[in-house]
């Protein structure tokens, strides 16, 4: 039976005739209707069969496991009269592919270990475990897995190396798994030696991967230069990996699924459309535009290079929902501040991952619609049973920080450790970050103790809110201990210590901090630095340096530097200079009301009056005005956000009368009256 159409017509025939099908036929049928996806028709045909031996078992358990059905699965295999090594071997594969069965994997190959009369552990169990021990990443595992497979001479095919070299590879032993491939050159083949190049890739060992896919070269396969094609990718070198795509096919080896994968991600991180385009065209002359998978990567370049309208092209042309593709144009869309659209796909899916759920977040975080961020998340909590992933949290977190809303901080902070959420940088650096941007240094630094693994993300953070908060003297010692620790501080480390220093004006280290920049670490300052370097010699009432400074700076300079540079002119009181410093703000600012408002300050503050009416004549005369200005609270769980002059609150009428009422109060107390409009 070559066909499903021919083995229903073949089954349907028998069940006329009133025959009882061989138990070879019956197996063949449930094999054959469980790759079509007839779960219940395989089903009804093992429940009707009078006699079953161990082939009719191991065929409909895997064909549960197939359709992620695991405990339908083994509810049939603690029944099963017959089980043979291929059925506990079956049933471990299902549960180390599927995510939170973990625990039951290595539960039933300790069974299996207690079984060794009747069942004997093979080459298939042993590297099934390997995968699980790579996927846990527990090295421990993995050595014992690899004793017993030296022991039980599995370990001499090239499957079994390959296995142990991924398993070492991602438990962070890259010098074993280079010994394991060492140790077995006789035996190397395309299998081994592709694992190898993987684990280089992995490791960032580009140059030994380069040199170990070309040796031997007549051994490589589609998947040798699949793999490092991906590994040029994953490690920033897109050039070299279209280069080698090109080269692929010079080479008589044809594209398929995976190397347009990688390709289409090298577009997406060059955010290049017309390459895009390129491979785009070479995904339709190859017949791959009806793979979902590759679609949805066109999709997501894209939307990538910010062309909102083919994305949707190729999203319409698929004809089916893809999650893949809607998430990439919920990205898309919230980068270019279309949330609205984006919203709309949302409500699309009927079930959400969370890769969609994120992206979501991701752009309503970027839009800074930052009430909407802690709407979605209560929906989230609503509808999901899942526990939300980091970058979820990360996002309301930020959207925390942003508004200094130190109470709904909190409470996400409470509520990753009432479900005993693993925390890891990223996480520990946004509660750091929100509980310093909310004015609770203190919380932020009890966080940053509990860190003991600290990266650099982890330290410039403390520092940034060590300096926001004016804690030179913490800042420098945390500095010191980033040092001793053996991390290398980067531009956002020097920008959060020139921070401390301006703030304390402390020219001398300030200066000693931005040479070190370039002498000791081969960092070039960027505008941040030479603005911070500027408000600092302001703030000291160092003028002459700062203008030395401004004019020695080899970069075309932004609206900071020359903001600073006006701050340090008012604070001198060098009217000529700040004159200079108006032109090039205007010019570079856009002559945004905004900036005549803060020039026409600037003048005020200096009694000159005569400079402030002519910027306000300035104004008039290009209809220039000022964005209103805005703030926020947060109020049972909710945002209220009021702009100046706005009367679109729900509430309007009553926080007015409310203004109202005490204003009257306060002009009682002072014994002045007032009348009060509303």
């Amino acid at each position: 039976m070559q066909s499903l159409k021919e083995a229903l017509i073949s089954h349907v025939q028998s069940i006329k005739s009133g025959l009882t099908l061989a138990i070879f036929t019956s197996n063949q049928l449930i094999h054959l209707y469980s790759r079509h996806g007839l779960i219940q028709d395989a089903q009804n045909l093992f429940d009707e069969m009078p006699h079953r031996n161990v082939y009719s078992w191991n065929a409909i358990i895997s064909t549960h496991i197939r359709s992620r059905n695991l405990e339908r699965a083994r509810q049939l295999f603690d029944t099963a009269s017959f089980k043979d090594l291929v059925t506990y071997n079956s049933m471990l594969s299902g549960y180390t592919s599927t995510e939170g069965h973990e625990a039951c994997a290595l539960g039933l190959f300790t069974e299996m270990q207690s079984l060794d009369d009747r069942i004997r552990v093979d080459e298939v169990t042993l590297t099934t475990m390997l995968n699980l021990s790579a996927k846990l990443e527990v090295v421990c595992y993995g050595r014992q897995l690899h004793s017993c497979m030296v022991k039980t001479a599995n370990d001499v095919s090239g499957f079994a190396v390959s296995s142990l070299i991924d398993m070492y590879s991602k438990c962070g032993c890259f010098p074993d798994a280079w010994r394991v491939f060492s140790g077995y050159r006789g035996v190397v083949d395309s299998v081994s030696k592709n694992a190898m190049v993987a684990a280089c890739c992995r490791e960032g060992k580009l140059d030994m991967a380069v040199d170990l896919f070309w040796r031997e070269p007549e051994i490589n396969d589609t998947v040798s230069w699949n793999t490092m094609i991906s590994g040029y990718v994953q490690n920033g070198f897109v050039e070299e990996a279209l280069n080698l795509f090109v080269c692929m096919a010079e080479n008589g080896f044809r594209w398929n699924e995976h190397t347009f994968a990688s390709v289409l991600s090298a577009c997406s991180g060059l955010r290049n459309f017309k390459l895009g385009k390129e491979v785009h065209g070479w995904v339709l002359k190859n017949g791959m535009s009806f793979n979902p998978f590759i679609s949805s990567g066109v999709v997501d370049v894209y939307c990538k290079c910010g062309n909102m309208s083919y994305a949707k092209s190729v999203h319409a042309a698929m004809g089916t929902k893809n999650s893949f593709s809607i998430t990439s144009l919920i990205s898309g869309h919230a980068s270019q501040g279309n949330l609205v659209e984006a919203r709309l796909l949302f409500d699309s899916l009927a079930e959400r991952s969370v890769v969609v759920w994120t992206a979501l977040f991701s752009g309503y975080l970027k839009s800074q619609q930052f009430e909407a961020v802690f709407k979605l998340f209560s929906e989230f909590r609503k509808k999901e049973v899942i526990v939300p992933d980091a970058l979820i949290l990360i996002s309301v977190l930020g959207a925390c920080a942003i508004q200094a809303a130190l109470d709904p901080g909190k409470q996400i902070h409470a509520y990753i450790l009432r479900n005993n959420i693993e925390g890891d940088k990223k996480l520990f650096s946004a509660l750091i970050d929100m509980y310093s941007k909310s004015g609770n240094i203190t919380y932020a630094e009890k966080i940053f103790k509990s860190v003991f693994d600290r990266d650099i993300i982890v330290y410039n953070v403390i520092l940034a809110g060590y300096a926001h908060h004016g804690c030179e003297t913490k800042a420098i010692q945390i500095f010191k201990e980033l040092l001793k620790r053996g991390i290398r501080p980067d531009a956002v480390t020097f920008l959060a210590l020139l921070s401390a220093c301006r703030h304390s004006c402390l020219v001398e280290l300030g200066e000693q901090f931005f040479r070190s920049m370039t002498k000791d670490y081969n960092l070039l300052p960027e505008l941040d630095h030479y603005a911070c370097m500027i408000d600092l010699y302001g703030r000291a009432n160092q003028l002459e340096k700062a203008k030395a400074l401004i004019r020695n700076i080899r970069i075309e300079l932004d609206t900071s530097v020359w903001g600073a540079f006006l701050n340090a002119c008012r604070v001198n009181g060098n009217i000529m200079l700040a004159r200079e410093a108006e032109a090039r703000l205007l010019e570079l600012g856009g002559g945004t009301g905004d900036r005549y408002v803060q020039l026409a300050n600037f003048y005020a503050a200096e009694g000159n009056w005569k400079e402030v009416g002519r910027l306000r004549k300035k104004m008039k005369g290009k209809d220039v005005k000022k964005t209103a200005g805005c703030s926020w609270l947060y109020v049972d769980n909710g945002v209220h956000i009021f702009i100046s002059g706005d009367k679109s609150h729900p509430k309007t009428e009553n926080i007015y009368f409310t203004l109202a009422s005490l204003t009257e109060e306060l002009y009682q107390i002072s014994g002045e009256s007032i009348e009060v409009i509303i």
